[in-house]
């Protein structure tokens, strides 16, 4: 195609050059366009995404980086015209925020995201250390589709204990002087929900509830998987304990997500939110592993 462009540029007037050129990067796009939407296979991919981010080891420097990969998140969201709408914001003790669970709704916001689930490693100089020493630390993200109740996902209001209590944070004096958090807890999982973003009791109960759906179904889902794997003989390991991808912020510059390979050297963009190249990497490996599966 560049080659046509080409050609029009020497035979033609510069305005038909860049006619054809803006033609073809428009085909271009279209055709990039349709090759991912071949890799959203699953059920849930087209659906909204709830996605939770929590502080592992590291401290207060743990803390910031549930920050940084909720930025990190929220501009990726802003950069495809998607909604972003915090649910429920734990503080840390001195800085950055203990856990964010926030909604990312949009096309096929699940199927794009779904590869974040795991854990996430960040390295660099500690601003909170006085000695500048560098500092190891790490955060868990989940991310589950948003869901109606439906035939897969049933929740009885017997089997549910619902609290209130006073919003901690930031968040207006009436937000912190008013019972308008709830909590909600699914006595036969266990599963325990929050939501203390919005100033009405009632907005935050029904969050919660989209919240519990959510985590309901992902762990109707885990449960098949665990049952199928046994039934093939495979050893599996919890998504939750691996690490999934590392940010190098020093002695050098590198984000490596090691399911894949793919890594870049332009950390300040990623945690802008440029990841798109590591989204489609892992729904390529995601493929590429359920062909292998198949076969098998």
């Amino acid at each position: 195609m560049s080659t046509l462009a080409q050609l029009a540029e020497e035979e033609g007037s510069d305005g038909e050059a860049e006619e054809i050129e803006s033609g073809l990067a428009a085909v271009e796009q279209m055709i990039a366009q349709q090759e991912l939407l071949r890799l959203f296979s699953g059920e849930y991919d087209a659906h909204n995404a709830l996605v939770s981010i929590n502080a592992g080891a590291g401290g207060t420097e743990a803390c910031d980086w549930v920050d940084m990969l909720a930025r990190m998140y929220g501009r990726w969201a802003e950069r495809h015209g998607y909604e972003w709408e915090m649910i429920d914001h734990t503080p840390g003790d001195e800085a950055g925020s203990r856990g964010i669970t926030a909604s990312i709704a949009g096309d096929h916001a699940y199927g794009r995201l779904k590869g974040e689930r795991g854990v996430h490693r960040l390295v660099r100089i500690s601003p909170f250390d006085a000695a500048s020493r560098r500092h190891t630390s790490f955060a868990s993200v989940d991310v589950m589709p948003e869901v109606e109740e439906n035939d897969d996902v049933q929740i009885n209001a017997e089997d549910l204990r619902i609290d209130t209590f006073r919003a901690t944070g930031a968040g207006g004096q009436h937000v912190n002087k008013t019972d308008s958090a709830v909590r909600i807890t699914h006595i036969p999982t266990g599963i325990v929900v929050s939501c203390q973003n919005e100033r009405s009791q009632h907005r935050n109960r029904a969050s919660a509830m989209r919240v519990l759906t959510a985590r309901l179904l992902a762990r109707q889902r885990q449960e098949q998987d665990e049952k199928l794997a046994e039934l093939r003989g495979e050893q599996t390991e919890i998504a939750w304990g691996h690490q999934i991808r590392s940010y190098v912020l020093h002695p050098y510059q590198m984000v490596k997500d090691h399911r894949t390979g793919h890594e870049t050297g332009n950390t300040a963009a990623v945690l802008d939110g440029e990841i798109d190249e590591l989204l489609e990497a892992y729904l390529r490996y995601d493929m590429g592993q359920r062909a292998r599966s198949d076969a098998e």
